[in-house]
């Protein structure tokens, strides 16, 4: 099989989708000022987005790893994650606290899907 890359640039590709998974980024790009729950409401309606470019959908994800820069927001992520989340759908998760790429950035999440 051949490996599919949407939109790839230099560093990194939107999505890339091997053998029916498809795996890519999402970080808060419209508003870094946002709090923790804006910032996690930007990355999963941009999620969204890109799980359908994909050929998915969010019941269709596999695993999640979430980097936070402060564990002090784990409650406003897990509300956001928990309310986008369809009811039975909730896929393997890791929740890592890290230093992000840009210093503005509360939240990053990795994530890994199948796609129809």
């Amino acid at each position: 099989m051949d490996i599919q890359r949407i939109n790839p640039c230099a560093r990194w590709s939107d999505v890339t989708i091997f053998n029916g998974i498809a795996h890519f980024v999402e970080v808060a790009d419209t508003d870094t000022t946002a709090d923790m729950a804006g910032q996690v409401q930007q990355v999963l309606s941009q999620a969204e987005a890109t799980l359908e470019r994909a050929g998915s959908d969010k019941s269709r994800i596999l695993s999640a790893t979430i980097y936070v820069t402060d564990f002090a927001n784990f409650g406003a992520l897990n509300e956001a994650w928990e309310a986008w989340l369809p009811e039975g759908c909730a896929p393997s998760r890791a929740c890592v606290k890290a230093e992000l790429a840009d210093p503005e950035y509360l939240v990053e999440i990795a994530f890994v899907a199948a796609t129809k």
